[in-house]
């Protein structure tokens, strides 16, 4: 049965649940407060990560957390706030750093990433879209023992999870990177990572949606959401109202400010990250996370971008200079002879990634509004994840049996 559906928020989680959406027989509108050019979806380091398996509140964070906390520039900054959503989320964060956590968030982040890759791989070739994707791994470079042992680690649990991980030597990863000097002792090499082109993907998914009967908002803002009997009813923006059989939060980082209209509690901090593009020949072949200064390295059509750091720090688009720079100097330290002009660091964007406390996104319906289901909360995975939780928000407002079980995205777990 054809449903009216609005999609707030048009970002890749939000684009990808109207693919699918239409792909069903939905009537679907998107509304953004953008202009669908900028946000972590245009910024990101457009990998496809099954590799990512351990979820940012894992034990050991909070103490490096604190470590950070009073150094602007460094990879994991919590800016201190008295500020009540905050303390909550925090509180919730440091529940969710246990091993026994982890352990079981491992499984379900491997599964659902390896979803969204092959449906990736099924957009790339389907003759709708000609976009720029690369299935070459990640390369996790290491310049102490110490990281390089933890990363392995690491590597051994992904290994166990069915991934294929090797540990390279300096000379073996210069076999896979013969044209770039690199200042390394070695690295863990993800055979199971792809790669994008941020910027390149979100207008052509934009386009084929425009084309197939999508209607497309840009730059309005919803300022209410009218509830009618446990269901929401009607969707006010600044110039109209709209009304449909069933709503999507796809909204980031400004979930829990939009669930609080809903009477929902869903604890989501901005997370800002930012990146540096530098459209010349780096010679760079492979995508690379520097793990000392957590930055990653992407080769993109074109050009190689360098982004990265988590600074919790409220909603906000300020651009720290330092933080820039931290990105830039980490790029020169791990590739000799790399050198990133001022002007690319003054061009550079940032980006907010919605973070959940528990590092697992918010996928499911609300049970005290009928008709709405979230879609949120994926933190530094956002890109990795659009494919799989555009079907899985498809499959729910279908009314069907879901790719993946649903229970460990429950939006409501800390209500």
């Amino acid at each position: 049965m054809s449903k009216k559906v609005i999609i707030i928020g048009g970002g890749i989680i939000g684009l990808c649940s109207a693919y699918y959406l239409q792909k069903e027989g939905h009537q679907v509108t998107v509304i953004d407060k953008s202009d669908f050019k900028s946000g972590a979806s245009y910024v990101n380091a457009g990998y496809i990560t099954p590799s990512h398996i351990i979820p940012l509140a894992a034990p050991g964070m909070i103490s490096k957390g604190i470590k950070w906390m009073f150094n602007s520039s460094s990879p994991f900054y919590v800016k201190p706030r008295l500020d009540y959503d905050f303390i909550k989320w925090s509180y919730f964060f440091k529940k969710s750093a246990t091993h026994k956590k982890v352990a079981q968030s491992i499984p379900i982040i491997k599964d659902i990433n390896l979803l969204s890759r092959e449906l990736f791989e099924e957009l790339k070739t389907s003759n709708e879209f000609d976009f720029f994707y690369k299935h070459k791994g990640l390369l996790m470079y290491y310049q102490t023992e110490k990281v390089g042992e933890e990363e392995w680690n690491t590597g051994k649990i992904a290994i166990n999870e069915g991934l294929k991980v090797e540990n390279l030597s300096k000379a073996e990863v210069k076999k896979l990177e013969p044209n770039v000097d690199l200042n390394i002792k070695g690295a863990v090499y993800y055979h199971s990572d792809a790669h994008m082109t941020p910027n390149e993907f979100m207008p052509q998914i934009k386009n084929y949606l425009e084309k197939n009967g999508v209607t497309i908002l840009s730059n309005e803002e919803v300022v209410d959401i009218v509830i009618d009997n446990k269901k929401v009813k009607a969707v006010k923006t600044e110039s109209q109202e709209l009304k449909a059989d069933e709503i999507v939060l796809a909204t980031g980082s400004w979930t829990q400010k939009v669930a609080k209209k809903l009477g929902v509690e869903i604890p989501i901090q901005a997370g800002k990250g930012y990146r540096i593009n530098v459209e010349r020949e780096t010679k760079i072949n492979i995508p690379a996370i520097l793990m000392e200064a957590k930055v990653a390295v992407t080769p993109m059509n074109g050009f190689t971008r360098f982004a990265g750091t988590m600074e919790i720090g409220g909603i906000n688009h300020n651009v720290n200079a330092k933080r820039v720079h931290a990105i830039a100097r980490a790029g020169e330290n791990y590739y000799n002879g790399l050198k990133i002009n001022q002007q690319e660091k003054e061009n550079a964007e940032c980006g907010l990634r919605p973070c959940s406390p528990d590092g697992l996104p918010y996928i499911g319906r609300l049970s005290k509004v009928k008709n709405v289901t979230v879609a949120s909360g994926h933190a530094m995975m956002g890109w990795s994840l659009g494919p799989a939780t555009g079907k899985l928000v498809s499959e729910i407002i279908s009314d069907k049996k879901t790719s993946l079980n649903l229970t460990p995205f429950h939006v409501e777990r800390y209500s």
